[in-house]
């Protein structure tokens, strides 16, 4: 894993764009510690730099920027190509010849025997690249299907410039750092910015399973028709998909006609293949573990397929309902890993939280991001790659939110318009201490013993019941703030998958449609950000086996009730890791990856918080609206709600500003940071 940057520019001369461009990569140094490069070149004002993580072909014949055989394409490439091996074998057999072992030169031979678009079909992995092609003298960048790796790019002051994180853009001259309000509307909304907006105006992420390419006319002056947003048509100047999942989605079930064992078998064939192909490096190779369903069957099938034991991790927590270690040494026992595990405590944790806004370099707000960032540091202290788990709630309804926006939304249609109607105004005008006095009465009467603030559940419930529409009470459910409440001053919702009106049809079932807006909405934008940037920080490489296309291609296709059957979610990977492992040790409810963030802030992260969270500083700046902020945290330190999930982005954002200057160095004190010693298991 690496980090790249590209630089084009007709205002300044090629010794004055060198040294900007080198600038641009020295701060992604962490990204890439092992090795570095940049290239210039001779015919056009454009800069290539590449920051290594030495994977596969550890030789300097891996170096980067890296030219292609005949001298045609240039290449900074951040990632893995996991099939490069079988498409050298392809590219061999059609005259391709090779100097050294890496998928680099694999990419650069498909390109030149293929062309970029049918070479990008070809890929299956994690990447994201910058490729110049002398001969039509026209710039590609490209990312892979999912996101999985970052890319942001923008025209600044006569620049074009793209790069792996928003830090080696800000550092351009006369950056033009100006909040996109609707970037931050999104951001307390959802926890982070969604694709292709970034929190400054006019840098955006390139979306997932996209390409743009840019003549020299276009680079040098952002083209009137420029859209940020992929379509599928060729389009000049605009992101074009080469891949589209909602066209697969929208195939859903296709090949449903297989018994539930065949596909039992081929889903469980699928996700070795894919372990498999992530396994192949030349570096150590290890895995997150939780003791959940979806680690405990990557690690399942990672330890089938090695002949040693396989090296996992995992954090553990003092405060037993957020404790999962004890379950992931249970699966590590059973399997056989060599398995390292470490309890952190409360200050362990609010150690990271002073450099969460340089690792993450624009605002973000999971707060599961804490935990990430310490398993990841546990991890590299023995190996450069690791397999997670991610991605397996998305493809097999994992969610209990699939269930519960299905059932609302068929209790919704269910009701009377003039009821849902009447329960909608009620909740808006019923004061804050009520609801806590009804969440209380629900409590005593057994009703919500075992849901957490079920006050404000029932609040949301009572707006939520008013949709008609399935997209609008999902896009409610997952949204931290109440659209009824006034935060951001001229702000506007960006467009996004929520807001698609192709995600609206073709299915016949809502839950499809839910894990659908959260494979292109949710798991790029949050959760593969938040592995990213941590694992990335302490130059770790992560890889996610459940996002080969192939896999996620095969989970649409089969039926919805092998994901939820029997009153379970994810039912067919519960079939398929209990061939390797007894029910006992995976089977219990779903704890997630959380830290005790309510309490942190009525506790240990109180004044911290307090300061960020000041009118004076609020109405200073002018972003939030500080009586609206203030009710909410004055509310939670109550103890009457808890309003950790709204406030958190607020927070986030707040230290993020605080600390614009300092974040741009402070990543590699990240991966420098001791944590307390790990125990062997």
């Amino acid at each position: 894993m690496c980090g790249i940057t590209g630089l084009f520019s007709t205002t300044i001369g090629p010794q004055r764009l060198s040294e900007l461009g080198q600038n641009m990569t020295k701060a992604l140094r962490h990204r890439g510690p092992d090795d570095h490069g940049e290239w210039l070149s001779q015919s056009v004002p454009l800069f290539f730099g590449h920051r290594r993580l030495s994977i596969v072909d550890l030789s300097p014949l891996g170096h980067q920027p890296m030219s292609s055989a005949s001298g045609r394409y240039m290449l900074t490439f951040n990632g893995e190509i996991f099939n490069y091996q079988s498409l050298r074998k392809e590219l061999e057999a059609s005259g391709a010849s090779f100097r050294g072992t890496s998928d680099t030169e694999v990419m650069l031979a498909a390109f030149e025997q293929w062309g970029p678009r049918v070479a990008l079909e070809n890929f299956v992995g994690q990447f994201a690249f910058g490729l110049w092609d002398q001969s039509e003298r026209v710039l590609h960048i490209a990312r892979d299907r999912f996101g999985e790796k970052p890319l942001y790019y923008s025209w600044q002051n006569g620049y074009f410039c793209f790069a792996s994180e928003l830090k080696a853009l800000e550092i351009l001259p006369r950056f033009q750092d100006v909040i996109d309000r609707s970037a931050l509307l999104a951001l307390a909304k959802l926890g982070y910015v969604p694709s292709p907006g970034s929190i400054f105006e006019n840098v955006y992420k390139l979306p997932q399973a996209s390409i743009l390419s840019l003549s020299v006319a276009e680079l040098s002056c952002r083209p009137q028709e420029f859209s940020p947003y992929a379509v599928k048509a060729e389009v000049r100047a605009t992101p074009r998909l080469y891949w589209d999942l909602v066209d697969i989605a929208n195939s859903a079930e296709k090949y449903s006609q297989r018994s539930e064992q065949e596909w039992i078998d081929h889903i469980e064939a699928g996700i070795r293949e894919a372990v498999r192909l992530q396994m192949v490096a030349d570096v150590p190779v290890g895995a997150f573990l939780s003791g959940g369903v979806d680690s405990s069957t990557i690690v399942a099938m990672m330890q089938q397929q090695s002949a040693q034991p396989v090296r996992t991790f995992s954090i553990g927590f003092s405060e037993k309902i957020y404790n999962e270690a004890p379950f992931a040494a249970k699966i590590a026992r059973h399997f056989g890993t060599t398995h390292t595990e470490m309890t952190v405590t409360p200050n362990d944790c609010l150690d990271v939280i002073p450099l969460l806004p340089a690792i993450y370099d624009e605002p973000f707000a999971d707060s599961s991001q804490i935990p990430t960032f310490l398993v990841s540091k546990l991890a590299c202290s023995q190996v450069t790659v690791s397999l997670s788990g991610d991605a397996g709630d998305e493809l097999f309804g994992g969610y209990l939110r699939y269930g519960w926006s299905y059932d609302l939304h068929r209790l919704a249609l269910l009701l009377p318009r003039f009821l849902t109607k009447g329960l909608h105004s009620f909740s808006r005008t019923l004061p804050n201490h009520v609801w806590s006095v009804l969440g209380a009465m629900i409590r005593i009467g057994g009703l919500g013993s075992s849901v957490k603030d079920p006050g404000t559940k029932a609040r949301r419930v009572a707006e939520l019941v008013e949709c008609r529409d399935f997209t609008d009470l999902y896009r409610k459910l997952v949204s931290l703030w109440s659209e009824r409440v006034a935060l951001v001053d001229n702000a506007f919702l960006f467009p996004t998958p929520l807001s698609e009106a192709r995600l609206r049809t073709s299915f016949k079932d809502n839950r499809q449609l839910a894990m659908l807006i959260d494979q292109l909405l949710y798991l790029p934008d949050d959760i593969l950000i938040k592995v990213d940037r941590a694992a990335m920080a302490v130059s770790l490489e992560c890889r996610v086996p459940f996002l080969d296309h192939r896999l996620v291609q095969s989970a649409w296709e089969m039926p919805l009730n092998l994901k939820f059957k029997n009153g379970q979610t994810k039912w067919i990977l519960r079939q398929i890791l209990s061939k390797y492992c007894p029910r006992k040790l995976f089977e219990r409810p779903k704890m997630g990856f959380a830290v005790p963030l309510d309490a942190w802030l009525r506790g240990p992260l109180r004044d911290w918080a307090e300061d960020l969270l000041s009118v004076h500083r609020l109405k200073q700046q002018g972003y939030f609206n500080p009586d609206t902020v203030r009710k909410e945290w004055m509310l939670h330190l109550s103890g009457k709600a808890d309003r950790q999930y709204a406030l958190w982005p607020v927070l986030m954002f707040e230290a993020w500003l605080a600390n614009r200057d300092y974040r741009k160095s402070v990543s590699e004190t990240a991966a420098t940071m001791s944590v307390v010693t790990p125990n062997p298991v």
